[in-house]
Parts: C-alpha cells; structure tokens; sequence
C-alpha cells in the first residue's frame, strides 16, 4: 500500500513487520527521521516532525496502513524539529519524559511567537536567497528556499502542543501482535533524549542519539560523554535496524561510528589551538553537514576549557 504513497516531506520505508520508518527529504518540511509501530491493536508515532504538514502526511499513511487511528505518539527530546508537528496529533495521547515537556513547555512558547510575528522578516529573507540563487544556481540555496518556505507556510496555523503524558526511565506498549519499549537513559544530544525499541523486530528508533552518515549536532546541552556512554548501553540490545534523527537507517555499526566520531573530537579539540582550523579526519569526510564538524570542536574546546 505504502508503494503508492509519496510525500515531498519523507520517504517511507517498512523496516520490520509493522514497523515504519519515515526519512526527511532535503528541503521538505520534515528535516528530522520519524516513523510509525503497529502494535496489532494500537498504533505508536514516533516524532512529528518540523511542520504540520510533514505530520499530517505521516497520519495520514501510519492510519492508511494500519487501518486504525493513532493510539500514542512519542517526542524523542524538545527541539523543534521533532515536535513543532504535534498539533496534528491534538487526539492522540502525547507522551514525552518529563524534563522533555518541561523544556517544550518553557523554551517554545517564545519561539514560536517570535517567528509568527517575523512572516514577513522571513519572507524577505526567502526573498533575497531567490535573488542569489540566479546568480549562483547553487542547489544548496534551492533546498534552503524550499526548506524556509515550508516554515514559513506553517507558521500561520502553528500551535504549540505538549505532550500530555509523562515517563521517567521506562513505559512498556504491550499489542496484540508485539510489544515496543519506550525508555531513557538520560541526557546525551539534549538534556534527556528517549529511544523506542520493538524487541522481537530488533528494531530502535533513536532520535538524535544517532545520525548516520551525517555530522552529529552538538548544542550547548550536549553532554558528549554522556553521550557516548549511552550509546555503548544501548549497543548491548539485539538491534537490526536503528532509524537516526537525520540520515538514512542504520546498523549497529553505525552507532559505534558516532562514539568513535565523539571520542575522536575529543581528541582533536583536547590537542589542538584554541583558533586552529582542523581538517575534517577521512573516516568522516563523505559525511553530510559537514560545517557542524567545524562547531562541533570548538563547543568541545570550549567543553575542555571550562
């Protein structure tokens, strides 16, 4: 069924019996990973995407599919790009952990205001990339309009939704046909970052713990080392499939790559000059985003120096 669906958001993709994973296209409206577990009688959403109309097209085809609406929906961690979709799932059961919902609940509001009231800054902005890319034609600044656009076409009718039950460590969704683990084991990318895992599919949805193929984002609340620890616990789960925050599904290969990518960051950013330029190391050249690299070391310089 799904064959004949097409979002410009997302591509689908069945990775288990009734698991779905739905990967952000570049300069959709989507940005990060999010997908969908039919349990046999009930249905778990896992992230909403950046806009409303990324989520409503992932309702849409989770409910085609499964042929029942949406029991549950999770939010990984606060930022935006995994929760500013909720609002479409207003009839669903929300759950979050609670130092999740605390930092949606006091950081968004702001935000989201913020840019409702700048449409028009924004459209400039939009305005002045069109005028550059006639000069250039550069496909970068293509998919940065496409990407604002949808912004910019969602902020009128955005709606900050929070999520309406918590957890703290673990929850357990017991179906008809298989079960899924939601949990935590605190803060590594954000300040508390949770996992979905489908035990008998061997399959984990990760949030932002894992990229693949793509520079990890390091904020000022990453804590790189809780990071890392948190990925080598998880590593000890029987795991085929582990869908990332941002690039194509992986392989427990690939969550060992992202504790040798912060391990080897440490490193560099430990030995290197505080105004250094480093070369990004061959085992991550091919990797996309690669200007986070650059950000990445000097938020583990300034890490190291504090």
């Amino acid at each position: 069924m799904n064959d004949t669906f097409c979002s410009k958001h997302f591509k689908l993709e069945q990775i288990g019996q009734g698991i779905y994973a739905a990967i952000a296209k570049e300069g959709g409206g989507a940005v990060a990973n999010a997908g969908f577990v039919d349990l046999g009688d009930k249905v778990i959403i896992f992230d909403t995407f950046n806009t409303q109309q990324a989520s409503k097209d992932l309702k849409l085809i989770a409910e085609k599919i499964t042929n029942r609406t949406v029991t549950w929906v999770v939010n990984s961690h606060w930022h935006g790009d995994h929760i500013r979709g909720n609002q479409t799932f207003k009839d669903s059961t929300i759950i979050s952990s609670q130092i999740t919902s605390s930092k949606i609940r006091d950081i968004h509001p702001s935000r989201f205001s913020q840019q409702k009231n700048d449409i028009q800054g924004l459209e400039n902005y939009i305005q002045s990339l069109k005028d550059k890319l006639h000069q250039t034609n550069d496909t970068n600044i293509q998919c940065q309009i496409n990407f604002l656009s949808e912004v910019k076409d969602s902020l009128p009718t955005l709606e900050l939704t929070l999520p309406n039950q918590t957890f703290h460590n673990e929850l357990i969704f017991q179906g008809t046909k298989r079960c899924a683990r939601l949990f935590t084991l605190g803060g590594g990318h954000s300040y508390c970052d949770a996992m979905l895992y489908i035990p008998e599919e061997k399959v984990i949805f990760m949030g932002d713990l894992l990229f693949v193929n793509c520079h990890p984002t390091f904020f000022e609340e990453s804590n790189p080392v809780k990071w890392s620890t948190i990925l080598k616990k998880v590593k000890e789960l029987e795991i085929d499939v582990a869908v990332p925050g941002h690039g194509p599904t992986g392989t427990k290969e690939d969550i060992s790559k992202i504790i040798d990518y912060i391990s080897e960051l440490t490193a560099i950013a430990e030995n290197s000059y505080q105004d250094e330029d480093i070369k990004i190391p061959e085992i991550f050249r091919d990797w996309r985003s690669p200007e986070i690299y650059q950000q990445n070391i000097k938020h583990l310089r300034e890490l190291t120096n504090s």
